[in-house]
């Protein structure tokens, strides 16, 4: 069977993370450029777990993977695929290879092997195992064996890579790769061929850490008369400093951005960007990043990580979104940190949200400018706090209390004019007003101007805490 011409087919994208342990940055953008370039056609988005590796892979790893994903809000249109499960299928395929005289069987011990790559080493040529070229019958298949692919000698392989260009290999600089170890198992390069050309994919986009594989998946499509599917090998991402990306450098994981409290969007925009351009624009959503992206916006230099600018894009997300969204967010990291959930904390938190969320670049910035609104009566006041309530100010914002007992609209605007029209009766400039007034309803916390803490905290709350402030000056 042949699959269809990737020019003529519906685009079919793949994502094939191996489980060995969490969802990267750097996985999670190769996952989302397969996911814009197929979504953006109207194609497929699939994903493929790669678990050959039995002894590395496990089912937190997979689960990690997942949940990196679904954070990343990165949906596969079909059943995820396992590549272990698969192994009948990549066997099936070797015996057609061999029976095809694309492969044979090598029966060279792995010791025999190990000595003849060192003397092919030393004498600067490329191993070739003696049966290469010997009577298939004179092999026993019973007897331990792994299969070889058979390279065609002379000659070139040429891929036409959409990102890196042409990229081409003398055969003559590849050994005959193994298909199946001793074991039965099928290694990687044979599986990724088998599996690709089985679930339709049209356009392998990873990184380009991968790119000496094309080669020699190239030359298995070619053996088993298989349209090839398109190449695009993407440049990996580095640190800030242009070296490889590594622990030194910050966050690596998927789920450490989130718990650094980066938005799924925000991280998505971001990473659309690393590495991928169009034009001058930086700031853009979902549907524009599905309708702009292409392989030729793609470079080939390494992105680097950029903490500042993520932050920048991320603190764009959060001002545009939902204030019930956010307040429920903020509310999770202000339990992850022990707070008591009282009665009444989500609704402060959606009235501060309008108020707060245009100063914050993460959820973790949030919730710090709405400790305030959380703190639990009667506020302790410091010495500092007290201070700024010190003899007749106290007096002062007891006739402030007073008058928004009587005040009649709790809105932002109106709260604000009211609080003018306080200062002006009584003769000062609101600066002998608002710090005692901050000191009372916040001890002092990270909180915006009076008249949206005064919204933020409702009239009961508000009224409770300058209650609550004027009797500790007594």
């Amino acid at each position: 069977m042949t699959s269809p011409s990737p020019v003529d087919a519906p685009v079919v994208t793949r994502f094939a993370p191996s489980p060995t342990g969490s969802l990267h940055i750097g996985g999670a953008r190769t996952a989302l450029f397969n996911y814009l370039y197929a979504k953006g056609r109207g194609g497929k988005f699939l994903i493929r777990v790669e678990d050959t590796d039995r002894e590395r892979s496990t089912e937190a790893a997979v689960q990690a993977i997942f949940d990196g994903l679904s954070w990343l809000e990165l949906f596969a249109d079909e059943e995820p695929v396992f590549q272990f499960a698969r192994a009948d299928r990549h066997r099936e395929v070797v015996e057609t290879l061999v029976q095809t005289g694309h492969a044979y069987r090598d029966y060279t011990s792995a010791e025999e092997t190990g000595a003849l790559r060192d003397a092919a080493k030393a004498a600067r040529t490329t191993f070739e195992s003696p049966w290469r070229d010997r009577d298939p019958n004179e092999g026993d298949p019973a007897q331990p064996h792994v299969v070889r692919f058979r390279r065609p000698l002379p000659g070139q392989v040429v891929v036409e890579d959409a990102v890196q260009g042409t990229v081409s290999w003398s055969t003559s600089d590849l050994d005959d790769l193994v298909l199946l170890r001793s074991d039965g198992a099928p290694t990687y390069n044979l599986a990724v061929v088998v599996d690709d050309h089985d679930m339709g994919v049209t356009h392998v986009i990873r990184g380009d850490d991968h790119l000496n594989n094309a080669a020699r998946q190239s030359l298995i499509y070619d053996a088993l008369g298989w349209t090839r599917p398109v190449f695009a090998h993407i440049p990996l991402i580095h640190g800030p400093d242009g070296a490889k990306l590594s622990k030194r450098h910050g966050a690596q994981a998927v789920h450490e951005y989130a718990e650094m409290g980066y938005l799924p969007e925000g991280m998505r925009n971001y990473l659309a960007r690393l590495g991928w351009s169009h034009g001058d624009d930086e700031l853009f959503g979902d549907d524009q990043a599905e309708a702009w992206f292409d392989l030729n916006g793609v470079g080939k230099a390494p992105a680097r990580l950029d903490f500042d600018k993520l932050a920048h894009v991320n603190a764009h997300w959060i001002r545009l979104a939902n204030d019930d969204r956010l307040a429920k967010l903020a509310l999770d990291v202000h339990l992850s940190r022990g707070h008591a959930l009282r009665e009444g904390d989500e609704a402060r938190l959606v009235r501060a949200m309008p108020f707060v969320k245009d100063r914050a670049k993460t959820l973790l910035e949030l919730a710090d400018q709405t400790v305030f609104v959380l703190a639990a009566r009667p506020l302790p006041l410091s010495e500092k706090a007290l201070g700024f309530l010190a003899g007749e100010v106290a007096e002062r914002i007891g006739r402030l209390r007073d008058r928004l007992a009587l005040f009649a609209s709790w809105d932002v605007f109106a709260l604000e004019a009211e609080l003018k029209a306080f200062a002006e009766e009584e003769g000062v400039g609101f600066g002998k007003i608002g710090p005692a007034a901050r000191a009372a309803l916040t001890a002092l916390a990270v909180s915006p101007d009076i008249s949206r803490i005064l919204a933020a905290l409702g009239r009961d709350e508000s009224l409770g805490r300058l209650d609550d402030a004027l009797q500790q000056t007594k």
